[in-house]
């Protein structure tokens, strides 16, 4: 099966990497703007990739999408470029979405018109609101976005560093945006079972602060990390090669990634049944009443930032 990627910055350098060591697909074609820096990564992995399963990783143009059962977007302004590093923003990083959605008017039509067959992986921020400009440049529904399975994945490692047990040990997930207003569903937060809720409890341990400190470390895990390395680029690379491989392999597996719901309006991260196809059903999480109420608003905030990108656009007409 062949995956494509639009984009060979550090993300989706990242995303190709994790595709060949994992061995997601069998063929992999890079597209850049600049063709130099896609033929650089491809063969820089290329190198290397024999120690993998076998594949065939080389750079192309868009024609070169042609026949990919799945499509990464990667490209657009990042985080540290276009200054969404600030904790104290409640944007985060929807502050990059109107410049991104820029971009996306050109590459989007450009892969449908190759690949129109292809389910859409959109992983540039913000990817939830970019996935719904995708979805309307591409005319139909099968548009993923990243959403907040990596999210969910610092949550239960960070989890599994307070108690000290092996993330796999935990069951927790984080829905809605991928972005500030994400929500954390502690009600559901389970350790081997053993609701995380209740340990807290039985440890002594404040709940609130507990809970403050966690989410923290988790809404900003990307921000920490490019303080560091420039760039937050090594856990979506893989788990955006994990969701392709739903895809390609047909796995029908439950992950919290973004898909278009009518009842909200948006694209937002739910448990979704992930195969084929993109986004099959829905698993309705159950949610305290304060969960829910968040969820609702962090369909607003996205809803409010897509409509005023829409308004904007028809003001320019």
């Amino acid at each position: 099966m062949k995956v494509g990627i639009v984009g060979t910055g550090a993300v989706g350098s990242a995303c190709a990497l994790s595709l060949v060591l994992r061995g997601s697909a069998r063929e992999v074609v890079l597209v850049n703007k600049t063709r130099k820096r896609a033929e650089a990564v491809a063969t820089d992995i290329r190198y290397g990739a024999m120690l993998s399963p076998p594949v065939n990783i080389y750079a192309g143009g868009y024609r070169d999408l042609a026949g990919s059962a799945a499509v990464m977007v990667t490209a657009g302004v990042n985080e540290k470029a276009g200054g969404a590093t600030d904790r104290n923003d409640p944007a985060g990083r929807l502050k990059l979405f109107s410049s991104n959605a820029q971009i996306y008017q050109d590459i989007i039509p450009n892969v449908v018109q190759a690949a129109p067959d292809a389910v859409l992986l959109i992983v540039t921020d913000p990817p939830d609101p970019l996935a719904d400009v995708a979805r309307g440049l591409a005319r139909h529904r099968q548009v993923l976005s990243t959403g907040t399975f990596l999210d969910s994945l610092r949550f239960r490692t960070q989890l599994a560093g307070h108690f000290k047990v092996a993330p796999s040990s935990v069951e927790a997930q984080v829905l809605g945006e991928h972005g500030t207003s994400q929500v954390f569903l502690w009600s559901s937060a389970r350790i081997a079972g053993v609701p995380v809720l209740k340990e807290i409890e039985r440890r002594g341990w404040g709940p609130e602060e507990f809970k403050s400190q966690v989410e923290r470390e988790v809404r900003f895990a990307n921000i920490t990390i490019i303080e560091g390395n420039g760039a937050s680029q090594y856990g979506i690379g893989i788990v955006s090669a994990r969701i392709a491989e739903a895809v390609l392999r047909d796995e029908r597996i439950v992950l919290p990634i973004g898909s278009y719901h009518s009842c909200y309006g948006v694209t937002l991260s739910l448990p979704s049944v992930t195969g084929r196809g993109g986004v099959g059903e829905i698993i309705d999480p159950d949610l305290s009443e304060d969960e829910r109420t968040a969820l609702k608003r962090s369909a607003d905030a996205l809803k409010k930032v897509v409509t005023s990108s829409m308004t904007t656009d028809s003001s320019k007409e």
